[in-house]
């Protein structure tokens, strides 16, 4: 989420409106308020977007000396840090109700259990569902063109994230078609997470069509969502080529799947990296481990699979990394 981009769209495209600007009288203010945003704040909700991304900006700086801590130190600078964001945000939207990601960051801040969470995400996609910009008003046929629809997405995208560590994975699939009927191009990546939850539900044919959608441009969440969808169905000569493929694909990706890296809650989304990058296939793992943990052996199997151990401890020597 690029908090200040997307207030100086906000900003000016409120401004724009107002005005009956062509499009190259809008692009001048584009310009000038992309110099300063906040010269050209004039109403509540944008002035509480403004906080949220200053909110946002210290809570990631904070975070950058996490990788010093000990497990203990890191849990307790962990809660502090979430209980302030948890009391910031609430009190900014108790005086503006209506700025959803505040809301969201709220309850992602919270820290409940995944069940409690997404409970409460649930309640406030009901309470706003069907309200303004909960559609695409953009004329383009894609939400995520809306700058003020962009909330929205990333409440469904949350859901997901919430549903897949509580074991929800219909409410997981639902909520990722529901933002995919909206934003074909998908601009939050709730493909990635409909996925996995197709993989565990052991559901072939609709990972298929989920890969046709995108034109088989494939990442390492569907690289992953195959090896564990063929496992679970019990095809293990299709399995262990599609592990392999995943880990020649996925740079570290032997390494990411059998000695996984702890990654802090998302903030309120999914960080973006290229495909099939080191980063991306943790990030993959990260969110499918619930569903590793749930399928018996899984990892075990994985692991025994000679040339994958070999291939995940090189890329640990290459690296510096443990294994």
């Amino acid at each position: 989420m690029d908090a200040r981009e997307e207030l100086v769209q906000r900003v000016a495209r409120r401004r724009g409106e107002r005005m009956g600007l062509s499009k190259s009288a809008y692009a001048e203010l584009l310009l000038a308020v992309r110099k300063n945003p906040v010269e050209f704040i004039d109403n509540r909700e944008d002035a509480t977007f403004l906080a949220l991304g200053k909110l946002l900006d210290k809570f990631a700086a904070d975070r950058q000396g996490d990788d010093l801590l000990e497990d203990d130190e890191f849990a307790i600078e962990r809660a502090k840090r979430m209980g302030k964001l948890s009391i910031a945000c609430e009190k900014i939207t108790k005086a503006c109700p209506t700025c959803v990601d505040a809301r969201v960051v709220q309850i992602i801040a919270s820290d409940r259990d995944p069940d409690v969470e997404l409970g409460m995400l649930l309640d406030l996609r009901d309470e706003i569902a069907g309200g303004p910009w909960t559609s695409d008003t953009t004329g383009t046929g894609d939400a995520w063109n809306d700058v003020f629809a962009r909330p929205w997405l990333r409440l469904l995208a949350r859901i997901q994230f919430a549903a897949l560590d509580s074991g929800r994975y219909r409410i997981c699939d639902k909520a990722g078609e529901d933002a995919l009927s909206l934003s074909p191009t998908d601009g939050v990546g709730a493909r990635r997470a409909c996925a996995l939850s197709r993989a565990r539900l052991e559901d072939e044919e609709g990972l298929n069509r989920l890969e046709a959608r995108f034109s088989h441009r494939g990442d390492s969440w569907f690289a992953l969502s195959r090896v564990i969808l063929l496992y679970k169905l019990g095809r293990m000569t299709a399995a262990r080529r599609a592990l392999r493929g995943m880990c020649s694909l996925c740079d570290g990706g032997a390494y990411a799947l059998l000695r996984p890296i702890l990654i802090d809650t998302y903030m309120p989304d999914r960080p973006q990296y290229a495909p099939y990058s080191f980063e991306e296939v943790t990030l993959a793992v990260h969110e499918a481990d619930p569903i590793i943990l749930d399928v018996p052996d899984f990892a075990l199997w994985a692991e025994r699979q000679e040339d994958i151990a070999s291939a995940g401890k090189s890329f640990a020597g290459e690296h510096g990394l443990d294994w």
